[in-house]
């Protein structure tokens, strides 16, 4: 029997706005070079379609064998940053088309 991969949402209100999160890509190394890539969330509207793909930078590197990231773990202010950020970037949330990619530096602004 297989496993089905399960992802978990995070509802949160920004702007007086509801919102649905989820942590798309864990921080790590790059398999292209010897590069290590940040975590990245995908964000959208909860009664819209697009979405936002939020990448941060890489950071310090972890040390070996550390954790990986829990998505509950991530601050919501880091989270609503985030959010807002890519919305004064120019994201629409509740209009159609591609998944807009955005990049914020640590604190999400």
């Amino acid at each position: 029997m297989s496993r089905t991969k399960q992802t978990s949402e995070f509802e949160i209100v920004v702007g007086g706005e509801p919102y649905v999160w989820r942590l798309h890509r864990q921080p790590g190394w790059s398999s292209e070079a010897a590069e290590r890539h940040g975590m990245a969330i995908v964000v959208r509207h909860q009664e819209g379609k697009r979405e936002a793909l939020v990448e941060f930078p890489p950071g310090p590197q972890p040390r070996y064998g550390a954790p990986l990231l829990k998505p509950s773990r991530i601050a919501p202010t880091l989270i609503a940053n985030a959010i807002a950020s890519a919305i004064a970037a120019g994201w629409d949330p509740l209009s159609r088309g591609k998944t807009v990619a955005i990049v914020v530096d640590e604190t999400g602004a």
